[in-house]
């Protein structure tokens, strides 16, 4: 809501945040994008550069090919680029389940990481030929990690959200992080479709397939985890949406990817300025000092999200 005489100054407002153990600038995150292959070793050090001179933590993409050859860490190991800032490793859940949980906790030592994303990626993998088909121990893996990394496990979606159901479920293994990325963003099933060209696969209808980001905020947020909001996050009033939905950072992957593909470093870096400075023009609008003042900000909900929780909200028969 516009507060038209919120009686803020610009320079006065703070975005400062925490996240696993360290402070952020701005309640923002570097979403997983990549690693694992020679070009991949520049994109991640030019993202961590930006994102340790911006003060927003960096997720990095999946280790898995770490995990099957340790010579690749050479991608991942960013930590010197980015001494301050939280950094967050990551693996599949089917991976993580498939090996030894202490295994999968030196995944996060050998880089210096500060935390683990365990990604769930249940509906990509069905769009690829040759992808997983079972998904069974994936809570007993969270529960291990949990215990081996306490605090410093964050699960997350990959573009279909996450339902209360799921959460609850998260929450009763341990973990107190979580990433909704939700539906709304990239459609890794369709991009699985697009990679494998013409020929029989699932139906399109999984490129759609999922919970919506603001919906899936909604549907975790009364689970007090560490609230991570993604998916289809493209502007600084998008994450001040996030903030006012529940979540406490707000990640972001394809504009970043898009500025670097257009200007490297220095687009990437132009890019999440621009948000930053969106996100401060909001919390002027609507009279948020702070991130906190931001969060208890009562937002008016239209609309498909409105249909979506008055019906979510209705007791079972």
């Amino acid at each position: 809501m516009h507060d038209a005489i919120g009686g803020l100054d610009c320079d006065e407002i703070s975005t400062q945040t925490t996240f696993l153990g360290r402070r952020l600038k701005a309640p923002l995150m570097i979403s997983a994008i990549s690693g694992g292959f020679a070009a991949a070793r520049d994109l991640n050090r030019d993202l961590a550069q930006v994102a340790q001179e911006l003060g927003i933590a960096f997720c990095l993409g999946s280790q898995r090919p770490m995990l099957e050859d340790p010579s690749r860490i050479g991608s991942y190991a960013v930590r010197r680029y980015a001494p301050d800032i939280p950094i967050v490793g990551n693996i599949g859940l089917q991976q993580a389940a498939a090996h030894d949980p202490k295994d999968i906790a030196r995944l996060v030592s050998s880089i210096e990481a500060d935390g683990l994303a365990v990604h769930l990626n249940a509906a990509q993998e069905l769009g690829q030929s040759e992808g997983d088909r079972s998904f069974a121990g994936g809570l007993k893996s969270l529960r291990a990690l949990a215990r081996l990394l306490p605090g410093r496990v964050m699960v997350k979606e990959t573009g279909c959200g996450i339902s209360r159901e799921a959460a609850r479920k998260i929450k009763a293994a341990g973990v107190s992080i979580l990433d909704t990325a939700g539906a709304g963003g990239t459609s890794w099933t369709r991009v699985e479709r697009l990679r494998r060209g013409p020929g029989p696969s699932a139906g399109p209808w999984l490129d759609e397939w999922g919970i919506p980001t603001a919906a899936s905020l909604w549907e975790a947020a009364p689970f007090d985890f560490k609230l991570v909001g993604s998916g289809g996050i493209r502007t600084g009033l998008d994450a001040a949406k996030c903030l006012a939905l529940g979540a406490d950072v707000v990640g972001l992957a394809l504009p970043v990817v898009r500025a670097y593909a257009r200007g490297g470093r220095d687009g990437a870096r132009a890019c999440l300025r621009q948000v930053i400075s969106d996100l401060k023009a909001v919390m002027l609008l609507v009279g948020a000092r702070d991130i906190p003042a931001l969060k208890k900000h009562n937002p008016v909900i239209t609309g498909t999200l409105r249909e979506w929780i008055n019906h979510r909200s209705r007791k079972p028969k």
